[in-house]
């Protein structure tokens, strides 16, 4: 797993924002087969869960599905290669069009970047359409057409600390400047679809089997602008590893922000409830690459 925000030092609430190199937008690796293989599967079975959409936001889907095509054979070309006007995927032979009619749920079918189009109102950026295959405890239609300060009003802090300064960046973000941040949570199923009931039914944890009992998901989220609509798109792409595969470092790195964690935000990610044992498993994991002396358990 290539993104381990929390090893950079201290908990805090904060947009935590990178500079994004253009070319670097989209991310592939190991688990492309299984995860392609699951958003087929939503797409199909589900569609109505992980794709929607407001009519205003139709030129940006359009839009967003062009700069993708652009993107993939630069990014990817052993992989993706033009024929004619349309895209070819070299793995599958699979042929997508230029002008696809459902421009979402073919990105859905084509990478593994979940995709946010957001746009400017009155009342602040709002949620117009996305195809969300990995939602992280949040239903799409829960969103669709809600600003972002009531997209985030579950985020503890989000309100007092973080949404005028979210505000300033969308309304000033430039096409020319995409960012990224990484968003980090446990979770007890290796379920990528995670709408909300699954928060509200944790499994036991215990100290022992901690690491086969949880999971570490990691989100890389992207922001950019699109040049023509003006619409901001927000990308998340999804990693998952089984936490006994952490190495000491990381579980070291862990068992420190766990700690220093606030406790309406270890409530809200479901840490607060299982952060005994938790805490345990990770400390024990440190052990393995840390002088015994250097442990604290509490």
């Amino acid at each position: 797993m290539p993104h381990y925000s929390f090893l950079d030092g201290p908990y805090r609430l904060s947009m935590g924002l990178h500079a994004l190199e253009p070319g670097e937008w989209l991310e592939t690796g190991a688990d492309a087969a299984p995860q392609m293989a699951e958003r087929r599967r939503l797409l199909t079975e589900r569609p109505a869960e992980v794709v929607a959409a407001l009519p205003e936001s139709v030129p940006g889907q359009q839009e967003l599905y062009a700069l993708v095509l652009a993107h993939l054979p630069e990014r990817f070309p052993d992989r993706w290669q033009r024929v004619g006007a349309a895209l070819v995927d070299q793995l599958s032979g699979e042929r997508f069009a230029s002008v696809p009619d459902d421009p979402l749920a073919t990105l859905g079918r084509m990478v593994q970047e979940d995709f946010c189009l957001m746009q400017a109102s009155p009342s602040g950026y709002r949620l117009t359409a996305a195809v969300l295959c990995f939602p992280a405890h949040w239903r799409l239609a829960d969103k669709l057409g809600r600003p972002l300060d009531v997209i985030h009003t579950p985020v503890p802090g989000f309100d007092a600390r973080l949404a005028r300064s979210v505000d300033r960046f969308f309304a000033g973000l430039l096409v020319e400047r995409p960012v990224w941040r990484v968003n980090w949570s446990l979770v007890d199923t290796p379920d990528l679809f995670r709408p909300p009931e699954l928060r509200t039914r944790p499994r036991k944890i215990d100290a022992a089997r901690a690491g086969e009992q949880l999971w570490l998901r990691v989100e890389r989220q992207t922001l950019r602008r699109l040049a023509a609509s003006g619409d901001v798109v927000f990308g998340i792409r999804t990693y998952l590893e089984p936490l006994a595969e952490v190495t000491p470092e990381v579980a070291h790195a862990l068992a420190l922000r766990v700690r220093e964690m606030p406790a309406d935000m270890a409530t809200y990610k479901g840490i607060a409830a299982i952060r005994a044992p938790l805490l345990a498993w990770l400390e024990r994991r440190a052990a393995d690459g840390r002088p015994a002396a250097a442990i604290s358990v509490s």
